[in-house]
This record gives structure tokens, sequence and C-alpha cells, in this order.
């Protein structure tokens, strides 16, 4: 048990002092992480919205299907990623294999299916009486639809909260396809698993500490946001302005 109270003075010590390659890893995690979350978002909030909002041939497949990609392995992506990147895949060109663009493209392939399986959820035990009560107040396509974005807010924080913590704790795409470059692609991920191949359990350890200090960090501010929300209740695109 020694070398755990090791950890936990070590990462006190790494983060008091600076210590340059913890603090490249916080940085490059934070920093491909943030831009995929943003991207998944982007891309997934809208789908979902779709997916749970209309009715169209083919709805039920296309769930099973996201409902499927759910549960996809994080090496099986950083592997079909490898493959495409590569010299000899066929994106190969664009150079990205090992930089954080590459790492970014796994970890939005593995948060997509996240949001768009919630959001779509949220949306379909969203109240059915809204849409036409929105109707007959004569609210426009734009309002209808910011307006149901806005019953649904929890469930897309959630959805974005669920899909930021399988991103920033996944360790096969970073691995893969960044390469694990010390000062360029090393993530907190990658470097925990270095440090504890190598038999640096108590840096491994304060890593793994920095990395929990994140995620606390990240359900504190969702909380607290929606708890904001929820006393304020604002009704923004509902206003008789």
């Amino acid at each position: 048990m020694e070398y755990i109270l090791n950890g936990f003075i070590k990462a006190i010590d790494l983060l008091i002092n600076g210590h340059s390659e913890t603090y490249s890893a916080i940085r490059v995690t934070l920093q491909v992480s943030s831009g995929s979350i943003l991207i998944s978002l982007i891309l997934g909030i809208p789908m979902g919205f779709m997916l749970g909002y209309y009715n169209f041939k083919g709805k039920k497949q296309i769930q099973i299907i996201v409902n499927t990609l759910l549960s996809l392995p994080t090496v099986f992506i950083g592997l079909m990623v490898y493959a495409f990147l590569s010299n000899q895949g066929p994106l190969g060109d664009m150079g990205l294999l090992f930089t954080l663009p590459g790492i970014a493209t796994g970890q939005i392939i593995l948060a997509l299916p996240i949001v768009i399986a919630l959001t779509a959820s949220a949306v379909q035990l969203m109240d059915q009486h809204l849409r036409i009560t929105l109707i007959s107040l004569g609210t426009s396509r734009r309002q209808l639809l910011f307006t149901s974005l806005w019953e649904i807010r929890h469930g897309i924080l959630s959805a974005a909260l669920t899909a930021y913590g399988r991103i920033i704790t996944e360790v096969g795409i970073s691995m893969m396809v960044g390469g694990n470059i010390k000062w360029h692609t090393r993530t907190i991920t990658t470097a925990i698993a270095l440090e504890t191949g190598k038999g640096l359990f108590a840096s491994g350890i304060a890593l793994g500490l920095v990395l929990l200090a994140i995620a606390f960090i990240v359900n504190i501010s969702v909380s607290l946001l929606l708890s904001k929300a929820g006393i304020k209740n604002e009704k923004p695109y509902l206003s008789s302005s």
C-alpha cells in the first residue's frame, strides 16, 4: 500500500511544481477531447433530435444500429481509423496518423453514437402535447425547434457529459492512432499505461488522480449548470417580445 500513498504525494508534487511531462499530457488530453466533444455535439444533437422527433421508414433499424455502436470497443475504433489513415489506407495522403486531429477522428466516432442515442431518448421522453401546444400558439418552425431543444436541455447535457467521460478515459484510440508520442500526442491515459508498463506505479497513480480530478470538475460544472437552469426555468424562445 506504500506505493499508493507515494502516488498521492507525487501527484501533489507534480502539480505544484509544474512537472512539464504531466502538464503536457494534461494539455494534449484537454485539447483533443474538447475538440472531439464539440464536433460530436454539433453533429450528434441534430441527428439525435431528428431520430427521436420524426417517424420515418427505417427508424427502428437506425436506432438498432446506433445502439449497437454504443458498445464499440475503443481498440476496434483505433484499428479501423489506423487502417484508414495509414500510408496504405484510403486517407493516408491526409497525414493525420500520429496527430491530434487523427486522435480526434477516432474519438468523434466513439462519442457520436452516445450523443445521438441519448438525445433521441430525451426527445422521445419529451411531453407529447408540447408540439401541439406550441403549434396552437402560432410558433414558427424555428421557435418550435429551439423550444423543444430547451425542454430536453438536461438530456443534452447528460449526453455531453457521458460522451465526454467516454472520450477522456479511452486508451485504445489515443494509443493506436496517436502513437503515444512524448510532447505531441501523449494523453493522460496513454501516459498512465506507459508508466505502469515501466513499473512506475506512483507516476501512474499520480496521473490517474489528475484524470479523476478533471472528471470531477466536469461533473460539478454540469451539475451547477443543471441547477442554475432549473432555478431560473427560463423559456427564451417563447418570449412575447
